[in-house]
């Protein structure tokens, strides 16, 4: 075998190098095609007969004279031949390559225009122009310094005005009902004179115009962060609203969406509630602005309601009446309102009573009133001789399809004298427990410290109006 020939892998490798290079070069070409593509606006209308020297040489004098006054054209050359013009060189940028055109257009007598100039190519010459802007801005920003000094100088002084006016105690703190309020009012003054600070020195800068374009960016920025905040907004406006016409006090037994408990305190974002196994509930002021708030504490009478079921072969009259003798007897139980017994329904083996009296719960606890009655009216009607029967169920053999027989009830008791109830009564009433309110009490107690440890962050005072 003869050996390569080392010359031949040579000229090859030199016809690949030519290859990818002649691709490079049109890849560029086409890159670059559009950064020089020429204007193709040319000049309308009837061309005249008339063919002159003078008008030529007159054509390109103007041009000239026109590419003088105006940056970007210092290389370009003008020739004009029978009305159409040449133009070639090099201009700053595209914007002043479309110019060109729209200019030589203008020129009377011109037919049309045949532009070769593209862009140029020079580094220094394309950053003369931002050189020369960024040169012309910094003498307008040394000049402008005094008065930006002024400007800044009145808008310090404004807000501080406003900062100072606001931090007063006095007008504020009379003014608004609580110190939530009292807050906003002060954060409501410092933003206007911040605004009118920020209008002063806009107008001494004479850029008054601009103020507008700031609140209306303001305002949509605000816009788009209301609806992302939205509940927290509503929060806050149920916090103003319940800070205002505050529907309970510290100590108030209060149910909320089914929560119950004592009020610890209102802040700015939730209504805190102490439950009666002395646990906190939190509950957010804008679920308590639009719930219904049930106030337990708001006036001292408070009425209880027992129920006691009687045998279907009872005195009601006699049983109605021992029992309201016996709620009447108890010593925790208000004349006035006066107690009462009704008959609410009739269930499967008893009938139901109704027996409702009334109680001042700043002085009795509601839950041992409500139990006394109870025991008592059982007592009573026990020794009264008074059925209170258990449920009775009818059971149904299988197999023989034989029935078997139901239980009767017990032999109800004749009916007793009226002496006797008496006496039940009186029994009864000397057996009276403790009544005082004392678990409420203790509770207040807690309630009490949980809000000597956080004074300053409570919403609600005792002088408030109320709804």
């Amino acid at each position: 075998m003869k050996p390569k020939d080392p010359w031949r892998k040579v000229a090859g490798m030199g016809f690949v190098l030519r290859l990818v290079l002649l691709l490079n070069l049109s890849a560029v070409t086409m890159i670059a095609e559009p950064l020089y593509a020429q204007a193709t606006d040319q000049p309308t209308g009837p061309i005249t007969v008339d063919d002159s020297a003078d008008q030529d040489a007159a054509i390109a004098r103007r041009i000239r004279e026109i590419l003088t006054e105006l940056d970007g054209y210092e290389d370009v050359t003008v020739t004009v031949n029978s009305g159409i013009v040449t133009l070639q060189g090099t201009a700053l940028d595209g914007a002043a390559l479309t110019r060109l055109n729209e200019i030589s257009g203008r020129v009377q007598g011109v037919v049309t225009i045949q532009n070769d100039v593209q862009e140029t190519t020079d580094v220094v010459r394309r950053l003369d122009p931002a050189i020369e802007r960024f040169r012309t801005r910094s003498e307008q920003l040394i000049n402008y310094l005094p008065l930006a000094g002024i400007g800044i100088a009145a808008f310090a002084l404004v807000v501080a005005v406003g900062y100072l006016i606001a931090g007063l105690r006095r007008p504020w703190d009379r003014l608004a009902p609580n110190a939530f309020i009292a807050d906003i009012y002060r954060q409501v003054i410092r933003i206007a004179f911040i605004l009118g600070g920020l209008v002063i020195a806009l107008d001494i800068l004479g850029a008054a115009a601009l103020l507008s374009t700031i609140l209306g960016a303001a305002g949509i920025i605000g816009l788009a962060i209301g609806f992302a905040v939205r509940d927290t907004v509503e929060n806050f406006i149920a916090s103003i609203m319940l800070s205002i016409r505050q529907p309970f006090r510290p100590n108030d037994q209060v149910e909320i969406e089914g929560d119950i408990g004592k009020v610890i305190r209102l802040t700015s974002r939730a209504t805190i509630l102490l439950s009666f196994d002395g646990n906190h509930i939190r509950i957010p002021n804008s679920t308590v602005f639009k719930s219904r708030i049930v106030n337990y504490t708001r006036n001292d009478e408070r009425r209880f309601v027992i129920s006691l079921g009687v045998a279907y072969d009872t005195d009601f009259a006699r049983a109605q009446d021992l029992a309201l003798q016996t709620v009447s007897s108890l010593p925790f139980v208000i004349h006035e309102p006066a107690p009462a017994v009704w008959i609410e329904t009739l269930g499967d083996s008893a009938v139901i009573l109704q027996v409702a009296g009334w109680i001042r719960q700043h002085e009795t606890s509601y839950l041992k009133a409500r139990s006394e009655a109870w025991r008592l009216c059982m007592a009573a009607f026990d020794q009264a001789g008074i059925v209170m029967p258990e449920t009775t169920l009818r059971v149904v053999g299988v197999g023989d399809g034989a029935i078997a027989p139901v239980p009767e009830l017990s032999e109800v008791p004749a009916v007793q004298t009226a002496r006797l109830d008496a006496a039940a009564v009186a029994a009864v009433a000397a057996s009276v427990g403790d009544v005082e309110a004392a678990m409420d009490k203790e509770l207040e107690r807690i309630v009490a410290t949980e809000r000597a440890e956080k004074q300053g962050n409570d919403l609600l005072k005792k002088d408030a109006l109320e709804e």
